[in-house]
């Protein structure tokens, strides 16, 4: 049962992220997916923002946390793999739930001239999110070597964890670029394919507790 939950979880709230971006960026007319943060979908002056905040990023940042908690339930026993859990957890559910309560200010400030309190939360979950997932996912990394029928999970944990640490790294050096928003979605988009092939992972019970 807790492997089902780990497995939808992971799954619907990836799918819910993925659509909810893709869709809201339909109905914010000129926003670009390749020059724009994804905060900026659901900031102050967006459209649609309070539905999108609340009734989509929410709920998937929810997921988000109960993938992390059932997914520690499936695993087998390690204070390496719990601690990594508990930064996905805590960057990539709590973080997505708190980023959805305090969105940005008018086209997400990027100046930072006379940042809200909103302002100042979003931007200090979202660094800690990006400072901590990739190497929460690659804590799990090391700590999946010695479980059963897992090489394949170790080594795309370990590439993931690489590639999110080092365009996290290129987004902050790159922060005025027009492409920014794209190399945000690199980031993003690693993260959730790690998430997805761990569903799939436990649901085939390629990761057990033997």
């Amino acid at each position: 049962m807790i492997k089902k939950i780990a497995f939808w979880t992971g799954i619907i709230s990836t799918l819910l992220f993925i659509s909810t971006t893709i869709i809201a960026g339909l109905f914010y007319p000129g926003y670009s997916h390749t020059s724009q943060f994804i905060s900026e979908l659901y900031a102050v002056d967006a459209p649609n923002a309070d539905v999108i905040r609340y009734y989509f990023y929410l709920p998937s940042g929810v997921l988000f946390f109960l993938f992390a908690l059932s997914s520690n339930a499936s695993a087998p026993k390690s204070s390496l793999k719990t601690l990594g859990l508990f930064g996905i957890g805590f960057g990539y559910g709590i973080g997505t739930i708190v980023c959805s309560i305090f969105n940005c200010d008018i086209g997400c400030n990027p100046k930072f001239v006379n940042p809200s309190l909103s302002q100042i939360i979003h931007n200090l979950m979202g660094m800690l999110t990006y400072l901590v997932v990739p190497f929460s996912i690659l804590a799990i990394a090391i700590a999946s070597k010695k479980w059963n029928n897992a090489n394949n999970f170790t080594t795309l944990s370990y590439l993931i964890a690489g590639v999110s640490f080092a365009f996290v790294l290129v987004l902050n050096v790159s922060l005025e670029s027009s492409f920014k928003g794209l190399i945000q979605r690199i980031i993003e988009g690693s993260i959730l394919i790690w998430v997805v092939f761990c569903s799939f992972q436990i649901n085939k019970n390629l990761i057990n507790n033997s």
